[in-house]
């Protein structure tokens, strides 16, 4: 038996042991999603023992270095745990912007004290983190933001807003960007701050969104203390690091494609809404020819992915592919729920009862609405696909 037939028994075998049955249920809703924090609020029992068990090992980051509370696996064996705990229907532990953002600039651009001092609390989900990028002037053009943070000796001062913060109403600290010199070129006066949403200064609020739900804030910062050890990178060249972690968010994003219930075909799921003929087919064939088509798409998708973690975990990845690996996942995801509610007819446009589970299809439909949006808008990365990649002349 090879190493990694052996890492994949090991594997599986501890999995099924320990992976609490109610943490092997599909997600319904997002309490059944685990952020962490030090104010987390745990579902059940099942939920906090999964996120602690996973964390002991290190398999929250599988392939976080061990000093920095990561499973040290290579690409492979983390390959193997992910297909693992798919094949039981294993729920993530932690949902993290820690995890899946500020983590790899952290290992790629953070000191070795700051490294220390954050990774292993993301990894044990201790923190809950939130993204201070866009302003009310600063979306697609985000080098034009204008938060500005002073020089007291001691500390940064920093003053400003930032705009579509999600869930900073809820998050311990905040990875953020600001201007700290306004006479240069923008690309090159920012700098990459961090710090705590406890902070005096730091207040948020709500942004209501179409679909009901809020995860979204404004963020305000009034004469906010930030210790000069808590810059990421050098001054002035925050840039860099934004950069390399809007990378990491697109490809996060683009996760969206493959839904929380990747393992079965959309047919699969809605055809008992729609109703079957004699021969147990779906009774729209308009429908049904859609969702297969559909289904090509994801199965197409979730090929491309796994490619893209291999190439990525290798460091063999085009610099751009996050881009259109963004897009293609956004538009996938926004399709599926187009989809969802086509089968669900009248139905699926309840917004309140008990019975559609207080509006979720309408509210999720709603809300992939933003996917095209939110980590770069679909049109900049159809912008940087011809740039980058296709290299088009005059993109």
């Amino acid at each position: 038996m090879s190493d990694l037939e052996s890492f994949r028994l090991q594997t599986r075998t501890w999995l099924q042991a320990n992976c609490p049955p109610e943490m092997r249920e599909p997600v319904r809703d997002e309490t059944d999603l685990c952020w962490g924090g030090r104010n987390a609020v745990f579902k059940n029992d099942a939920q906090k023992r999964w996120l602690e068990l996973m964390a002991e090992r290190g398999w929250t980051v599988p392939d976080w270095p061990k000093d920095y509370g990561g499973g040290g696996l290579s690409p492979a064996e983390t390959k193997i745990l992910r297909q693992e705990m798919t094949a039981i229907g294993a729920r993530n532990p932690l949902y993290s912007f820690g995890i899946s953002m500020l983590g790899p600039a952290l290992l790629k651009y953070g000191t070795e004290e700051q490294k220390k001092r954050f990774l292993p609390k993301i990894a044990r989900g201790e923190i809950r983190w939130c993204q201070g990028y866009s302003e009310p002037n600063a979306g697609s053009d985000l080098a034009s933001l204008q938060t500005k943070a002073e020089d007291k000796g001691d500390h940064w001062l920093v003053n400003g807003q930032k705009v579509w913060t999600s869930y900073a109403d809820k998050a311990d600290w905040i990875f953020c960007l600001v201007r700290t010199d306004f006479a240069a070129p923008k690309h090159k006066g920012i700098s990459f701050f961090l710090f705590d949403m406890a902070t005096p200064g730091v207040s948020t609020r709500p942004i209501l969104l179409i679909s009901g739900l809020s995860p979204f804030c404004e963020t305000f910062f009034d004469d906010v203390r930030v210790p000069k050890d808590q810059v990421v990178g050098e001054i002035n060249k925050g840039w860099d690091v934004a950069k390399y972690l809007l990378g990491h968010e697109r490809e996060m994003i683009s996760g969206m494609g493959l839904g929380t219930g990747a393992a079965a075909s959309l047919g699969e799921t809605l055809v008992e809404m729609v109703g079957r003929d004699a021969q147990g087919c779906m009774t729209d064939p308009m429908l049904r020819a859609d969702i297969a088509r559909f289904d090509v798409d994801a199965i197409a998708f979730r090929a491309m992915s796994e490619r893209f973690i291999d190439e990525l975990k290798a460091g063999l990845a085009h610099p751009a592919q996050p881009s259109m690996m963004k897009y293609a996942g956004t538009e996938l995801n926004k399709k599926r729920h187009e989809l969802v509610m086509a089968a669900g007819g009248s139905d699926t446009l309840e917004w309140q009862s008990e019975r559609s589970r207080g509006g979720k299809p309408a509210r999720e439909w709603l809300r992939t609405k933003g996917n095209s949006i939110e980590g770069g808008t679909s049109e900049i990365q159809l912008g940087i696909i011809a740039k980058r990649i296709l290299d088009l002349p005059g993109a």
